[in-house]
């Protein structure tokens, strides 16, 4: 792999730092239990890319994080950062700094110590060392604290504080497992934003772990779905979020309703049956936010796909409403709606056929939608039924 480096420059003259790109080919972890953690795991990603790993408890995101990081040693493959083999290097040694969910700070140190700590362990002179950390702090807007420590922190401080510890290493990847985890949700929205802000501004290759799907739509230059120590899906989150290559990433992401076919009580668009008629279709799916109720006079064609139930509960959400309802052979699902809009005991609901989803019984992606060249997606090869 060729290295590659990327340099950007920031707002004070003088102030760089660089990404650099990371590979990982075939990585698969086993533990001494026989636990299968990561199942020959391959990601290309270029420099200065934000990279968010998304995906349930147990998918093996973390394992991927720490095994870039150098603190897990993985079974087989390679990971590489900046075309350098670094599969085998102690962590120090890798160019890559992390950030914890606990935010791991020293105590006894104030805020300009912590964050001057990794500079002093490399040998940096004093000088150099607080006039970097100074500039740190002050980006990370913790100038008025310097002189504070950890325990007459707010949480969001400490959190920024363990950020710009890594950040002023200056490494080439940057390595982030739930950092805001522990934040109150107001907080994390003020956070995602800074972390945003300064990764955009460093130009640093990121890897960001959460299991938040709102933070991975927000942050992601690249949403790398996982799901049993494997990818499920890779890409910009606006193509994965429109196009899932697979029911688990649909239903995962954005909560998708999933629908057995057939269903007798719904109606599908004309434009959709030669896809029926040409794959074997097992699922059906459809987002509660592309559903919306039609009034009991309307008419029902076969336009549009076509679902009627009987509503057994809802939720409010601000200005708007989750309603929750069932068919009439048992499936549920749930529609989006204004919280003002009156909720009926029975609904009909309507979407358009470019608004479905098909799926095949194990659970891949079928060509059932008209994609516009802006919203096409890497989807994976389609098997014909035999």
């Amino acid at each position: 792999m060729t290295t590659t480096t990327t340099t950007v420059l920031g707002e004070r003259d003088g102030h760089t730092s660089s990404g650099r790109s990371v590979g990982i080919e075939k990585i698969t972890k086993i533990y001494a239990s026989g636990t299968r953690a990561l199942d020959e795991v391959d990601l290309a990603v270029e420099p200065g890319t934000f990279v968010v790993l998304l995906g349930p408890s147990g998918c093996g995101k973390t394992t991927l994080l720490r095994s870039i990081a150098g603190l897990e040693e993985i079974s087989t493959g390679r990971i590489l950062i900046g075309g350098d083999d670094v599969t085998y290097r102690e962590p120090g040694d890798r160019g890559a700094a992390m950030v914890f969910q606990n935010y791991a700070l020293y105590p006894t140190k104030t805020v300009l110590e912590n964050i001057e700590y990794p500079l002093r362990m490399a040998g940096v002179s004093r000088q150099e060392r607080r006039s970097r950390a100074r500039e740190m702090a002050e980006l990370l807007r913790l100038e008025k604290v310097m002189r504070s420590r950890p325990a007459q922190l707010s949480g969001g401080q400490r959190q920024r504080v363990g950020i710009g510890r890594a950040l002023v290493r200056q490494p080439d990847v940057l390595l982030m497992d739930e950092p805001l985890s522990n934040i109150d949700a107001e907080l994390r929205g003020e956070l995602r934003a800074e972390i945003q802000r300064l990764q955009r501004r460093s130009g640093t290759t990121t890897f960001y772990v959460t299991h938040d799907q709102a933070e991975a739509l927000a942050l992601a230059d690249r949403l790398v779905l996982m799901r049993d120590g494997r990818i499920e899906q890779d890409g910009p989150p606006q193509q994965v979020y429109q196009q899932p290559a697979t029911r688990f990433v649909a239903s995962f992401l954005g909560g998708m309703n999933i629908l057995d076919l057939p269903a007798p009580h719904a109606v599908l668009p004309t434009s959709l049956r030669s896809t029926l008629d040409e794959y074997q279709v097992g699922h059906l799916g459809v987002r509660p936010e592309d559903l919306r109720v039609l009034p009991g006079s309307e008419d029902v064609t076969d336009t549009e796909f076509v679902l009627r139930g009987t509503v057994e509960g809802h939720e409010l959400l601000g200005r708007e409403r989750l309603v929750y309802f069932r068919t009439a052979d048992d499936q549920r699902a749930r529609v989006r709606l204004h919280a003002d809009q009156t909720v009926p005991a029975e609904l009909t609901v309507a979407a358009t056929a470019a608004d479905i989803h098909l799926f095949d019984p194990a659970g891949q992606r079928l060509p059932s939608r008209p994609v516009n060249a802006d919203r096409r997606a890497d989807a994976r090869p389609l098997s014909r039924a035999e």
